[in-house]
């Protein structure tokens, strides 16, 4: 670090992302990206924006908000897009944390949440997951600061059923109560359709996992009309073409090619369930996924030393440091021959017959 840094910047313990390295060629199945191309539809539009990109996008988006409003059934008043769904949860820091107003989330969930209170200087409160890795809600009543909850999980896949969302938010009028359903679409269940009854919820979604667009950068926040009001003033005040035009076509396009993304989110259901029955016959133990990865550990083997092997055979999976997670390890599902190959790799690996 430069001597010019500020303190509040040196004294960052910055998100550290999956790996991408470039040594050889792995099967990744390490940073929960989609094994599918993005639609051809999402492509053509896409391409024909290329022919534009010496023009600045539209600020405001405009198709692409209707787009996203009219397929999840709101106004496109209560939806703002982002750069990746990590910039609308980094403006909902900036908007609504502050001294006197705290961050709160689970010990063990997305480790930006902690990045950002620290980037934006505002305190925070982790509140320890159970034994068994799932929220109890029952933690999260009548707090006095702003609630990010990851629903389904992260990395435990697990979700909250839309009644305990609810408890949360009738509890918490006073303040934003904030829903980042990026895994929603593998089998969790939306609070989108809470929206009109609570004007303290904010539901943030990406297109980074089932819409197969990660190297993109695109994701949204759906809510009253008011917290996107909140927002876009933060978006005005530091990036207003924080989505560019090849990127908002591609958006899009993969929101209209809805065929060609739920099927693709089926496979990723089928490949999910496929993966944790060859791993119960090996022994391994996991957390109910409703996500598309597996957290799972078995006693045979440590997490970081299963993921080290792992590695050497070229597999990438992520293995997550920490008291209560350095037994386990994340899968994304990918494609069904790369899931194949990882369980006779893990087999190979633990000496069971392949």
């Amino acid at each position: 670090m430069s001597k010019f840094l500020n303190e509040k910047i040196s004294k960052l313990s910055a998100y550290v992302p999956g790996e991408q390295p470039k040594d050889k060629k792995y099967i990744k199945l390490n940073t929960n990206e989609s094994p599918f191309p993005p639609s051809k539809m999402a492509m053509k539009l896409a391409k024909k924006e290329l022919e534009k990109v010496m023009l600045y996008p539209d600020p405001d988006c405009s198709e692409l908000i209707k787009t996203i409003a009219d397929y999840y059934g709101v106004k496109k008043e209560q939806v703002i897009v982002s750069n990746g769904s990590d910039e609308v949860l980094n403006f909902a820091f900036i908007a609504y944390c502050d001294d006197k107003t705290p961050a709160i989330f689970p010990d063990i969930t997305y480790g930006f949440y902690k990045v950002f209170a620290g980037v934006n200087g505002v305190p925070y409160k982790e509140i320890p997951l159970k034994d068994d890795f799932s929220i109890d809600t029952n933690d999260y009543l009548n707090e006095k600061g702003v609630i990010f909850i990851a629903n389904p999980n992260a990395p435990t896949g697990i979700k909250l059923p839309l009644e305990k969302i609810e408890e949360i938010l009738s509890s918490n009028r006073e303040r934003v109560v904030v829903i980042d359903e990026a895994y929603v679409d593998f089998g969790g269940e939306s609070s989108i359709s809470l929206i009109e009854k609570y004007d303290n919820l904010l539901v943030t979604q990406t297109f980074s996992k089932s819409r197969s667009m990660a190297g993109a950068r695109l994701g949204f926040g759906i809510a009253s009309e008011k917290i996107i009001q909140d927002l876009n003033t933060v978006k005005y005040s530091t990036n207003p073409y924080n989505v560019n035009r090849v990127t908002a076509c591609l958006g899009i396009g993969a929101i209209k090619d809805d065929k060609y993304f739920k099927k693709n989110v089926d496979k990723i259901i089928e490949n999910r369930v496929f993966t944790m029955v060859e791993l119960k016959k090996m022994g391994f133990e996991f957390t109910p996924s409703n996500a598309n990865f597996i957290f799972a550990k078995t006693d045979k083997m440590g997490g970081e030393e299963l993921y080290l092997k792992l590695k050497e055979k070229g597999i990438l999976i992520r293995h997550l440091k920490g008291e209560r997670t350095s037994n386990y390890i994340r899968i994304t599902i990918g494609s069904m021959d790369q899931m194949k190959k990882f369980i006779e790799t893990v087999k190979e690996i633990l000496g069971e017959k392949v």
